[in-house]
């Protein structure tokens, strides 16, 4: 006998929608037992999926998918979706090099309506769709499926306001996993809801505004007293002020009720909004408990959850800057820590518990974090950023106008610079050099060990404008940290091996597979440190003693260091053979980060094999 009786049988939403209703809470326990079963194998995020394995389900049955658009947030909480539009039989792949994707994304599937790596863009996205099928007279519906958190961001409000001015027939599903509903109160607002989304009060609504429509002052009373009425026992009176009808909040794992009331939403006109309220890691006990330890997970026993592989880890360069924050901070009480939404991930845990009153998290909000941190600023306070690379992009315009412009004292924390891995192109950290490197008044740094990432923390956070620090995830090389607060000389290049007629420049984490690959090659090799003021002296020297100069870095060729590099001999007029090593005019793919890193052949045998065949034409 199938241990999935009704999953086996599903291979697409279609399938799905066969099922009588009654049968919907066994389809809901049987794809969150193949989640738990499929994701411990293989890894992957895991609390967030088992969130919405019935809202996953109910929208599946109600919306006619893939003619009809389903824009999931983020992406974190797609893989019951995933198991359930035709990839169930993948799900091992998932985030392995040519694998599934471990977030949403249009080339994989016509079910993935909108890819999605970051957050907050579903409803922007939707309403796009929602204002396409309106102009194309087309009858598909469309429907954002957003969490709370990512309703910190501007960009999600930016979207209501708009959606609510032209009237589109959209809906978006808030997936609150961080409050909890009482039965009584449950129970309440269910009714509520069944009330609120019927036919009947619909109708009534409709009828009364015809009827009052003639009477101006008295229609203005009704819409004010039933504003306040439903304000009193239901937290949508903001929602209605940008111009959704709010229904909810709803019990987010009764597939039923969920399933019943998005079907009467699915053919309401204008925007709605549907408030369900889920738990993260519902049905697995450890996840439930613990959901930020198993928000992303390797593979693991789940008899036994996730267990500590004990012993002492290597120091990764987000510890190196955690231990750094708390050093500097004790040593300096105008550090205000600084972090969008990602406390865990950039390494401020150990901060916020020491310095509770100057830590400061903003949500996922980085074009606000930045202009914050720029007011911080301006009344001497000494703000560190610590930001994604990835994520800083959504705050380039503040950086600029700010931070820069200003010439203000802030210091970026720049974490998961280069090649990411896994999450694949949505987070890997390609741009940030190219998009820095051309903003006045920024100094910008590339450690190539962990001691050198803990100095470039110092010289930045001492340096009396704006400066960036951008470093890898993951560890380094294994090199000592020096516990002092030491600073480097400003724009120093430090030349590491001597060699004869290839001079390679590195910046950053690449520096291993430089080394190695000129002791095959006998080349020199420094180690820039700086990118912005890159050191001329020492691209002077690299360039009239050798050769061929080869710059190599993670970080896109088009306008980064190399580029650099470029502008520095152009500058002093000096001609040279050149040759830039990075990554190349496209996006990266997910796996391993060896294995990305040899997709754009820079593994120390692909750079000696590139070198040898480009002295070859000289």
């Amino acid at each position: 006998m199938s241990r999935y009786p009704l999953l086996d049988d599903i291979e697409l939403p279609a399938q799905l929608r066969e099922l009588d209703s009654a049968q919907l809470p066994q389809l809901a326990d049987e794809l969150r037992q193949f989640l738990i079963e499929s994701v411990s194998a293989s890894g992957g995020h895991f609390a967030a999926g088992l969130g919405v394995v019935e809202l996953t389900v109910a929208l599946h049955y109600t919306y006619n998918t893939p003619d009809d658009r389903l824009v999931w947030d983020v992406g974190h909480q797609c893989y019951p979706h995933k198991a359930l539009t035709g990839r169930r039989d993948q799900m091992a792949s998932i985030r392995k090099q040519d694998g599934l994707s471990g977030f949403l994304k249009r080339s994989e599937s016509p079910y993935d309506a909108f890819g999605a790596g970051h957050s907050s863009t579903s409803i922007s996205a939707a309403l796009g769709m929602a204002m396409a099928a309106s102009t194309q007279n087309s009858q598909r519906r469309v429907a954002a499926i957003i969490g709370d958190g990512s309703m910190t961001a501007g960009l999600a409000y930016e979207a209501m306001n708009h959606a609510g001015d032209v009237g589109a027939d959209l809906l978006v599903v808030l997936n609150d996993n961080d409050m909890s509903i009482s039965k009584n109160v449950g129970a309440l607002s269910q009714h509520l809801t069944n009330i609120l989304a019927g036919s009947l009060y619909g109708s009534l609504r409709e009828h009364g505004k015809q009827v009052l429509g003639k009477m101006p002052q008295i229609r203005e009373l009704a819409r004010r007293t039933e504003e306040h009425v439903k304000g009193m026992v239901v937290p949508g009176t903001l929602f209605e002020e940008l111009g959704f009808s709010y229904y909810g909040p709803v019990d987010g794992h009764d597939v039923e009720t969920l399933a019943d009331t998005l079907a009467k939403l699915r053919v309401k006109k204008g925007p709605q909004i549907l408030h369900v309220v889920t738990q993260k890691g519902k049905g697995y006990p450890q996840a439930e408990q613990n959901p930020i330890q198993y928000h992303g997970v390797s593979p693991f026993d789940p008899a036994q959850g996730v267990v500590s592989s004990g012993g002492k880890k290597p120091a990764t360069y987000t510890s190196i800057f955690s231990d750094w924050l708390v050093d500097m901070a004790t040593a300096d009480d105008q550090l205000i820590g600084i972090t969008p939404a990602m406390k865990e991930g950039s390494g401020l845990v150990k901060f916020a518990e020491q310095f509770p009153d100057r830590y400061v998290d903003v949500g996922i909000a980085e074009q606000h974090c930045i202009t914050l941190a720029a007011g911080m600023a301006t009344e001497g306070l000494k703000p560190v950023v610590a930001i994604y690379s990835t994520f800083l992009q959504r705050g380039y315009d503040q950086l600029i106008h700010d931070v820069c412009i200003q010439n203000l004292p802030v210091l970026f924390a720049i974490d998961r610079a280069g090649l990411v891995g896994a999450d694949g192109a949505t987070h890997t950290g390609a741009f940030d050099l190219s998009f820095l490197s051309c903003i006045p008044n920024l100094m910008i740094m590339a450690p190539a060990d962990e001691n050198e990432c803990r100095q470039m923390l110092t010289t930045g956070y001492r340096h009396s404008g704006p400066a960036a620090v951008r470093y890898p995830r993951g560890s380094g090389p294994g090199v000592a940290v020096d516990p002092a607060l030491t600073e480097l000389p400003l724009g120093r290049a430090e030349q590491v091996r001597s060699g004869q007629k290839i001079a390679i420049l590195s910046f950053g984490s690449l520096l291993t597979e430089a080394q190695t690959a000129a002791d095959s090659l006998n080349a020199s090799v420094w180690n820039m440190r700086f990118v912005k003021p890159v050191d001329d002296q020492a691209i002077a020297s690299a360039a009239t003693d050798h050769d061929l100069l080869v710059t190599i870095e993670e970080n896109s060729v088009i306008g980064g260091a190399g580029a650099a590099v470029a502008n520095s001999l152009a500058k002093q007029g000096i001609s040279a053979n050149l040759l830039h090593l990075g990554l190349s005019d496209d996006y990266a793919s997910h796996g391993t980060p060896e294995q990305v890193r040899i997709d754009f052949s820079l593994s120390a045998e692909q750079i000696v094999a590139t070198i040898t065949a480009r002295l070859a034409e000289l």
